[in-house]
């Protein structure tokens, strides 16, 4: 992979994936399959700018060195607090939810086309490890290959990148060899320019069929005007409790929600859990089936503001401990925790730029190892829901990042959750923060 700063500017070289080549094979028209390979290939070249055929296309992928994806998880918690602190100041009395890894994902594809003070900017609101571009490309392919990783008996993980690209526009090839490696991302065509609002049915139809319906909309009609590239992430898990709570256990109880005021919400009663606490927080480990997923359940210190969030190094050790096989500093206590749903939706394009990432969504915005004709970050739309039960939970993500073309373009006793907690799913081996929640009123829907 490219990293930033590096790129080569040839025009994008786009080859089909394996299924799109199955299918040329088995065309029986071979004067017009011609056609079509010979267009392919006649890409791969650095001459004239011409607009690849309408397939599924892919990327080269480097096959990068084996590291671990570990920073990458702390970088995405780290990302995730401040964001959600960010969120949840302009809106204290809410539930809200999230998922660091869905945008960390999209946003991660657009800064690999970054270069300059915008990608400065980027990577120190995306806490991105400081390292270089083998570096950077063995670590996202890691990160990558972890979360797919986690689909297996008793969870579901399904995670999806794409790049959407208007045929009109150039892509630079190095772009797309890095988003393949990093992200396993291919390119698909859609007619952003000319008809953003089937652009938007496209897309919502690709993001609605990742997330099992989960998120049937992201993008509203007109939200695609004069945007030229569209990078998605879908994420979708259902995940059964190694420990499922007795439904006959549930019953109704107190809970002080942030207005102050006391909601009577359902509440799950568990056996027992491994719990810790550190910096006032106390902290809850409940994993899923096969044990590599788990929830974290996170009250915070008592009288703690009403957006109080822990440090990311807080949070990191204490999931570190719980989510281990070392019993030291942990203690086993019950558990009750309320039955909630949540979904959200926001366009954080404001909340990013108060983080630091401005410049990535100004004129002065520099994405060349995108395309010489990418100007700046347009929008970022964000969906998430979470649904926790008895048995498992059920959630759902998904992130689109819009990029504008330039100017110059075409168109201790029992642990009881019972005031406002967070709420971290996370892969116990990698630390990579699935989804991330605050929960106000579990009554609220």
């Amino acid at each position: 992979m490219i990293a930033p700063g590096a790129a080569s500017q040839c025009p994008v070289a786009m080859q089909p994936d394996r299924s799109a080549r199955r299918l040329i094979r088995m065309k029986k028209h071979v004067t017009d399959v011609g056609l079509v390979i010979t267009a392919a290939l006649a890409l791969a070249g650095c001459g004239t700018a011409v607009p690849p055929p309408p397939i599924v296309a892919h990327g080269v992928a480097a096959r990068e060195p084996l590291v671990s994806p570990r920073p990458y998880g702390a970088a995405d918690t780290a990302f995730g607090l401040d964001l959600l602190s960010a969120w949840c100041r302009t809106d204290p009395r809410s539930n809200l939810v999230l998922s660091p890894s869905s945008l960390a994902s999209g946003l991660g594809m657009a800064y690999l086309g970054a270069r300059g003070g915008t990608a400065q900017a980027m990577a120190g609101v995306l806490h991105l490890p400081a390292t270089g571009g083998q570096e950077l490309a063995a670590g996202l392919q890691a990160r990558s290959a972890a979360l797919h990783a986690l689909d297996s008996p008793g969870v579901t993980l399904d995670a999806t990148d794409q790049v959407w690209a208007d045929p009109n526009l150039v892509t630079v090839r190095s772009y797309l060899n890095a988003v393949a490696t990093g992200y396993d991302a291919g390119v698909a065509q859609a007619p952003l320019l000319r008809e953003p609002d089937q652009a938007v049915r496209e897309i919502d139809q690709a993001i609605a069929s990742a997330t099992q319906d989960q998120i049937p909309q992201l993008l509203a009609p007109g939200s695609l005007n004069d945007v030229g590239w569209v990078l998605t992430d879908a994420l979708y898990m259902r995940a059964a409790w190694a420990m499922p709570f007795d439904a006959n256990q549930t019953s109704p109880g107190p809970f002080t929600t942030a207005a102050g005021q006391q909601v009577s919400v359902p509440f799950m009663d568990g056996g027992l859990y491994r719990t810790a606490s550190a910096a006032g927080w106390t902290g809850v480990w409940l994993p899923y089936q096969g044990g590599k997923l788990g929830m974290v359940a996170l009250l915070p210190p008592v009288g703690a503001g009403s957006c109080t969030m822990p440090s990311a190094t807080t949070l990191n050790g204490m999931t570190g401990m719980l989510a281990g096989t070392s019993t030291t500093g942990l203690t086993s206590r019950d558990v009750a925790l309320p039955r909630v749903s949540i979904q959200d939706r926001a366009s954080l394009k404001n909340l990013l730029s108060l983080l630091g990432m401005g410049v990535a969504f100004s004129p002065a915005a520099d994405f060349a190892g995108l395309s010489p004709q990418a100007c700046c970050i347009g929008l970022v739309e964000h969906a998430a829901t979470l649904k926790v039960g008895e048995l498992g939970t059920v959630a759902s993500a998904a992130t689109a990042v819009g990029i504008e073309p330039t100017a110059a373009r075409p168109q201790g006793a029992s642990v009881a959750f019972d005031r406002p907690y967070l709420m971290l799913i996370t892969d116990s081996t990698t630390g990579e923060p699935l989804f991330l929640a605050r929960v106000a009123d579990p009554a609220a829907q």
